[in-house]
Order: C-alpha cells, then structure tokens, then sequence
C-alpha cells in the first residue's frame, strides 16, 4: 500500500504554516498598483538609471588594482559618454549617487544636473550600516553632497536603507526591491512605512552582462557577453512590456556601459523604442511624482 507523502499532523506542518505565515507577510509588504496608466497615453515608461558608484563597490569587495581602475574609468569617461547619449536623445536619466562621488568626479554630477538629469542617492559608501545612529548620519551626509550640487534634496534612493527613514527625511521613492514588473509600494515588515518602489531586474542591468569578476565570480563564470546578444535581449524585454503597457527600468553603470562599443548599442536600442507611438522617457522622480498623485497605498 502507498503512504500518502504528508500524513495530517506530521512532522512538516510546523514548516508548512512558517510557509504560510511568510507568505502573509510578504503579501502585506507589497502592494501592486492596480490599473496604472502613465500620462498622455504614453503605454509605457523607460527609466534609464545609471549607477555612478565608481570604484567604491570594487574597493569594499577588496578587488585588485585592476578592478579599481574600472571603476575610475567611469568616473572619467564613462559618465561623460553617458550624459552625452541621454542629452542628444533628449532622455531625462537617474543617476544613483553615492555621496561619496561628490568628493571625487563633482564635475561630472555638476554635468549631470545641469543636463536636468536626476541625482538620486545610492548610500554614502555603497553599504548600510546595521546601527540606526550610523544609518541616519550616512543618509544625511549623502543628502547633503548631493544636495551641494542640485540646490535640492534627493527623493530617491537605490539602496536597502530603512524604509522609515528615508520618509523621515523625505525621500518619495525606492528603486532596488524587484518584486514585480510594475511599481508598487513596498512596507516594512509590520507594513508600516509604505513607499513607492521603481523595480529593476539584473537581467536588465548592464554590470551582469559585461563584466569580469562580477561580485567576485571565478574565471568559470564570467558574464562578458556580445553587445549584440544584449541588445537583442533587452529590446525583447522592452517590447514585451510595451505590449502589456508597462515599464521598464534600465539600469547601467558608467565603468561599464560607459564602453564605446556598449554605448553605440544603448544608441540603437533608444532608436528601436522611439520608433514606436506612446514610449515615455522620464526621469525616476517624474515616474514617482506621477504615480504617487494618481495612486496611494491603502
């Protein structure tokens, strides 16, 4: 005779209601958008967004000489080929800042922002801290550099820093946590401090594609991948979410999309997409400030 696999009571229910209790209390975390719709018609938003981290990543995962020289290169060349391509497709792009940077390329931010492109924040050096104290003191320093080259607070973050306080210092959006295709809001875990999130995908993000070493992968594992696989792709991953009336959010890194050959590639791909009716390119703030006057968190 066969035993049915889970008899009533056994050992797994104790792991099957954790299950479930997880399961609430993720559900009550997220809350999806219900019948978003995006001005003017447009059918679909593209976020350009572009982590301008530099070598701060590379130098808290203690990669080598060679690795921080990537990192540099984006700094001095990849931002300025970057800002060059948005401006001349006339794309209001985020660009997810440490505060640390302002210390470093400022010339580059101040480029940036006067191409009215956004500075948004991206921690103080690339890490929360775990002390709240330390938290609040990285976030306010990051405001106040970035603050020093816009005239004006930041309202975004890509980051995992506490949801309550960023609304403290008045932060109107995150762009990290990627549990849909759509913004949504996002809670702590006792869903409180509900907060609009703009989600992005790896598989949209230039760094797993084009990189040696990614995260301190081996030789076995390396991700540098032909521009024209990549472009195919993401114009894929665009036309999918064009078709459903959707978004997109493209995110990049000037130390590696800041290549020549990748950025004449994001050059094809935005000519592909305003070859099509209803394609919208704003900045993260404009997708935020949109959302969040037509839609509230319940």
């Amino acid at each position: 005779m066969i035993q049915p696999a889970f008899a009533a009571g056994d050992a797994m229910r104790p792991d099957i209601d954790a299950l479930a209790q997880a399961a609430a209390s993720y559900d009550r975390r997220h809350q999806p958008i219900r019948n978003l719709t995006w001005p003017d018609g447009a059918r679909i938003a593209v976020n350009f967004t572009a982590d301008f981290d530099a070598m701060l990543l590379r130098r808290l995962l203690k990669e080598p000489a060679m690795q921080l020289a990537k990192g540099e290169f984006g700094g001095r060349v990849g931002i300025w080929r970057l800002i060059a391509l948005f401006d001349a497709h006339h794309i209001k792009a985020t660009f997810f800042t440490p505060g640390r940077i302002r210390e470093l390329y400022p010339d580059a931010l101040r480029a940036a922002h006067d191409s009215g492109h956004e500075l948004a924040d991206h921690m103080w050096e690339h890490h929360v801290p775990r002390d709240k104290q330390l938290e609040m003191d990285h976030l306010r320093k990051s405001q106040a550099a970035l603050r020093d080259i816009s005239g004006r607070d930041p309202v975004g973050s890509r980051s995992e820093h506490s949801l309550s306080l960023l609304r403290a210092l008045g932060f109107l959006y995150v762009s990290h946590d990627t549990a849909g295709h759509l913004p949504y809001f996002i809670s702590d875990a006792d869903g409180g401090n509900a907060m609009l999130n703009l989600p992005f995908h790896f598989a949209i993000d230039d760094a797993m594609f084009y990189s040696f070493a990614w995260l301190g992968s081996d030789n076995p594992s390396q991700r540098i991948t032909d521009t024209d696989r990549v472009l195919e792709m993401w114009w894929q991953a665009f036309l999918q979410q064009y078709h459903e009336g959707g978004y997109l959010n493209i995110c990049l890194h000037p130390f590696v999309s800041g290549r020549a050959q990748r950025i004449d590639m994001l050059d094809t791909l935005i000519r592909r997409m305003k070859t099509l009716p209803g394609v919208w390119f704003p900045s993260c703030e404009q997708v935020a400030r949109w959302c969040l006057a037509n839609h509230k968190p319940a």
